[in-house]
């Protein structure tokens, strides 16, 4: 039987632009695997409930997890954070993106094991905050509403004034150790850069509409 970390669903945010990168990137694949389908499966074998946030329902229905829209139409991830805070049903929440082909299990876990007493855990990579791979508390509801609809949307201004529990380089690295966690797919560089061959020419034949 599956032992679910406790008071805590997870949501992946597919949101963004996606200007840099010619194919969604949620569907771009690693180990012949979508990325979406990839972290689907491994946040359901972590939480209870998965869902995605995301305004393109048509595009992701197949992969059958709820699916939620943005309750405000107000760019940025804070939106789309505030959004699966308020449609748990859980006091956590697990927020991911859905361009990191890469998360780790150990790392999530640890994390967990973090959330005594504040409102958030974030990991913290050579001095810079990862948002996007972070726990958050339903008590940030009201203040996280606020600043969205007041359009102060930057997370880290956010958070520099909450109760976040960092989780250190050190620390990540003793449950990731090359921080594979926090790579993110934006660009066809970030290809090139973290995929293997076989991917590479996967990517590129999907390109050119092959």
């Amino acid at each position: 039987m599956t032992t679910f970390l406790k008071d805590c669903t997870a949501v992946i945010l597919s949101g963004g632009e996606n200007r840099r990168m010619p194919v969604l990137k949620a569907f771009i694949e690693v180990d012949g695997q979508k990325i979406i389908e990839r972290n689907i499966r491994i946040m359901k074998g972590l939480f209870e409930d998965v869902s995605i946030v995301t305004n393109q329902p048509e595009t992701y229905a197949y992969l059958e997890v709820p699916m939620l829209g943005d309750v405000y139409d107000i760019r940025g991830p804070m939106t789309g954070i505030f959004t699966a805070l308020l449609n748990s049903s859980k006091q956590w929440v697990f927020v991911s993106a859905c361009d990191m082909p890469f998360v780790s299990t150990d790392l999530i876990n640890h994390m967990s094991t973090r959330r005594s007493s504040v409102d958030a855990i974030v990991p913290m990579l050579q001095g810079k905050a990862e948002p996007l791979f972070s726990f958050y508390s339903k008590r940030l509801l009201a203040p996280m509403e606020k600043a969205v609809l007041s359009d102060n949307k930057s997370l880290k201004d956010f958070l520099d004034m909450k109760r976040v529990q960092y989780i250190s380089t050190n620390q990540i690295k003793k449950f990731d150790p090359e921080a594979s966690s926090f790579i993110n797919l934006n660009t066809p560089q970030d290809i090139d850069q973290h995929l293997d061959n076989k991917d590479i020419l996967r990517f590129k034949r999907k390109q050119r509409g092959g």
